[in-house]
């Protein structure tokens, strides 16, 4: 298959992928799938759907204060809270901008764990790793960015976003979906996006130019990618979903492989 060809020719020294099919069947897999790896802000859309479990349990609710004043859940986990990337300070007013912040996720987790007098980390591992097996993930430091994961978890993790047992499934397309529409803002790695669409947690292709998916991505596609070289993204259209795991930095290398490799990947395996 093409898809599997060109993974081959990725410039890092290890690399584990599989795609999972909407019914969670794994269509094809590439590496050692328990070979753990820095996730980076792969780690987001974990803690983002350990905040809606934490929702749907009653624990908090979306318009819940969280963050700097006039900030709620929503804010936090559109990125719209107006806290600065990586400082806890604050850049603009709530619901203005849309302003990538892992410091907003940290705050985030900071109100789950306030609200359920659980720490952040016993409370995800509890109500996400555990129920879906997912033996081989930890977060070690930041929710932004500190969990450590291996593709066997992250596929199931990416066949719970595409069949939800956690979650109400209209509670995921919420998520999925895009909340403060027509905000501009940088996509870490891809510069300025007009508009740059984001759901609760997950970012949402549309029709962004230039992307980290691939030209013939459906623009409900959403997912996240991350620093470490790593990225997870669930095609609703192609109904399918795939998790690549690398050990080398993101930089122009992953620009340059990873869109005609999901394009390879959606003709590959698309139903």
């Amino acid at each position: 298959m093409e898809s599997l060809r060109l993974v081959e020719r990725w410039p890092v020294d290890n690399v584990a992928l599989a795609v999972v099919s909407a019914d969670g069947t794994v269509l094809a897999e590439h590496g050692d799938p328990r070979r753990a790896f820095p996730l980076a802000s792969v780690t987001k859309p974990l803690t983002a759907y350990a905040a809606l479990i934490a929702i749907e349990e009653g624990v908090v609710e979306l318009d819940t204060p969280a963050g700097p004043e006039g900030a709620s859940i929503r804010h936090l986990l559109a990125h719209t809270s107006g806290l600065a990337f990586d400082e806890h300070k604050v850049v603009a007013a709530p619901g203005t901008r849309r302003l990538y912040s892992n410091s907003g996720f940290e705050q985030l987790a900071d109100a789950l764990a306030e609200h359920s007098g659980i720490a952040f980390a016993d409370y995800q591992a509890e109500a996400l790793f555990e129920p879906l097996g997912m033996s081989g993930t930890r977060l070690n430091g930041s929710p932004a960015s500190g969990a450590v994961s291996c593709v066997a978890d992250l596929s199931a993790f990416a066949a719970e976003l595409q069949a939800p047992k956690l979650l109400d499934a209209r509670t995921v397309a919420a998520a999925t979906s895009v909340v403060f529409p027509g905000l501009s803002g940088v996509l870490p790695g891809f510069g300025h996006q007009k508009p740059n669409d984001w759901g609760l947690g997950f970012e949402i292709r549309d029709h962004k130019s230039p992307h980290w998916t691939g030209a013939n991505s459906s623009p409900g596609t959403f997912g996240h990618f991350g620093q470490s070289g790593t990225f997870l993204w669930v095609d609703p259209g192609a109904r399918m979903a795939c998790v690549a795991l690398t050990d080398r930095a993101f930089g122009p290398w992953a620009a340059e492989v990873w869109p005609p490799f999901t394009d390879a990947v959606l003709a590959d395996f698309a139903r």
